[in-house]
């Protein structure tokens, strides 16, 4: 090889980045007071959609609209929830919306939703299994992630109703009792949901144990 054919392959190298991507954390501390304060923290900042949750804030990763554009991540998730009741033949409409910069897509019914059950599951498994693959059908189709928060026949509302009452109620042991509180069990969404209550309220929440035994648990401030 000549000179001048080295020097052209050099030149033509590709440069490396010499700075690995960091992946959004999954479940940071919260606050015991409001976001952003200094304050005595949690474990589950992050979610919500996230996730959870907006619903409420989810995953501490910040509400920044998707590279793609909220709308075009919430076509596609749309288009594939579309196919998806087709293969298991059941009707719904899909709703999209955009709240502080997350998609949120929900199937819903005229007539209460009761035939699309299944497609939420006990405590609401199967939603967050979907939900899942929903996300990922919109990374294959936009090469970007998404916090898309996906509802249907509104579960999730509902399911907020009742953390906010369990949260409530053991707000009020913690302040008669001084002493730690232990929620059941429950996704990241939903522990986010809880650790914005109790942030709320004054008091300090964090997240413990492993896998499908984590949970919220209560503190005094």
């Amino acid at each position: 090889m000549s000179e001048n054919e080295t020097q052209l392959s050099e030149t033509d190298a590709p440069e490396q980045d010499s700075t690995p991507e960091q992946d959004a954390p999954s479940e940071q501390q919260h606050s015991a007071a409001a976001a952003g304060q200094a304050a005595p923290v949690s474990g589950d900042a992050a979610e919500a959609p996230s996730d959870d949750a907006e619903a409420p804030r989810d995953d501490a990763e910040g509400d920044k609209p998707p590279a793609g554009g909220a709308t075009d991540e919430g076509d596609i998730a749309a288009d594939y929830l579309e196919e998806l009741l087709d293969i298991v033949d059941l009707d719904g409409d899909i709703d999209i919306e955009v709240r502080g910069g997350r998609t949120y897509v929900s199937i819903v019914t005229e007539d209460g939703g009761e035939e699309l059950d299944d497609l939420v599951g006990h405590r609401g498994e199967v939603l967050d299994a979907l939900q899942e693959l929903t996300r990922l059908a919109v990374l294959t189709a936009t090469g970007e992630r998404t916090r898309l928060i996906l509802d249907i026949a509104g579960h999730r509302d509902q399911r907020q109703e009742e953390l906010k009452e369990q949260a409530e109620s053991a707000i009020a042991k913690v302040r008669d009792r001084g002493e730690d509180e232990h929620l059941e069990p429950m996704s990241a969404y939903e522990r986010k949901i809880v650790h914005d209550f109790v942030a709320d309220s004054g008091l300090i929440s964090e997240s413990e144990g492993e896998g499908k035994r984590r949970h919220v648990v209560i503190s005094p401030a």
